[in-house]
């Protein structure tokens, strides 16, 4: 039943984290990357801290213990700061196809650090399924060909770069969940999930502001603040993204293998399909079906193992 608990939150993550991607989709095309960034992070510190005293009766995580303080915090600036700082870049370098092809190999990644930290296996069935989801993600994010045939030297070395960077965002998503739960713990006395998430985003909120500073980018955060489109609708991503998404990623590696919990994750390329016809009328392949398909036939077998 842990593992059913943890692949139930994990697939949570998945649909909360399609919707936010979609509100920061929009909100990022008006304000920018950086800035969107920060606010995601200080408006889901809000729902955080509301949620916390409803709760709890605690505004602040001051019941942690000094190690969790210290995992957490480092989960969030290697998954909020650093690994989304190259994502967003990555998208940039080598498009956003090729970006999330090179992410949806986090699982992998993750399941490798669950085994050093945690000592976590998967059985034959678990390996097949992440193996069938990352497959079906695969051949739908490489749905389309970006015609790079004779592309110049710089251009060349902006792929490399690109692919380098999308490699360290998914290192840095992989990272972020193990050390979340070294933070948060696992089992009878694990951390409350929404407080261990409130931890992880103040050390990304810190991690964002000296980012900002040292590239004297907070004129863009006062003008994307005075957008009311761009902020409605970085409200309602923050509170699926780093506020519900989150905390749901926390709970399902809490309580269950930390590899299967990102591989349901990963599924989120699959399931904006079906948002993003409608809402930005784009043309649903066969491909596109077939891979979906893949990928949450992959789903089922992980919640199987």
């Amino acid at each position: 039943m842990e593992l059913n608990v943890g692949a139930l939150a994990a697939l949570g993550t998945a649909f909360a984290w399609t919707f936010t991607a979609l509100a920061f989709e929009y909100a990022g095309k008006r304000i920018g990357s950086l800035a969107l960034n920060l606010l995601r992070l200080v408006v889901a510190l809000i729902f955080l801290s509301i949620y916390g005293l409803a709760r709890r009766g605690l505004f602040f995580p001051s019941d942690a213990s000094t190690s969790a303080w210290l995992w957490l915090c480092a989960s969030g600036l290697v998954g909020f700061v650093i690994g989304d700082l190259c994502l967003f870049q990555a998208f940039i370098d080598i498009g956003a196809r090729l970006s999330m092809l090179v992410y949806a190999t986090a699982p992998v990644f993750t399941a490798i650090l669950g085994f050093a930290a945690f000592g976590e296996r998967l059985n034959p069935i678990g390996a097949g399924g992440m193996a069938l989801t990352l497959g079906g993600i695969a051949f739908v994010v490489l749905g389309k060909r970006s015609g790079r045939e004779g592309e110049s030297a710089p251009a060349a070395r902006r792929r490399v770069r690109g692919v380098a960077l999308a490699l360290a965002a998914t290192a840095g998503q992989a990272g972020g969940l193990v050390l979340g739960k070294l933070g948060a713990g696992s089992g009878v006395g694990a951390m409350d999930p929404f407080a261990g998430t409130q931890i992880r985003v103040m050390a990304g909120v810190v991690g964002f502001a000296v980012v900002i500073s040292l590239t004297r980018g907070w004129r863009g955060v006062g003008t994307g603040l005075k957008d009311g489109k761009a902020v409605a609708s970085l409200a309602s991503g923050a509170f699926f993204g780093p506020f519900l998404g989150v905390s749901l990623s926390l709970l399902a590696v809490q309580r269950g293998n930390t590899g299967v919990a990102s591989a349901i994750m990963s599924i989120t390329p699959i399931l904006i399909i079906a948002p993003s016809a409608i809402l930005f009328k784009e043309k649903v392949t066969l491909r596109e079906i077939f891979g979906s398909i893949a990928a949450v036939a992959g789903v089922f077998i992980l919640f199987l193992a």
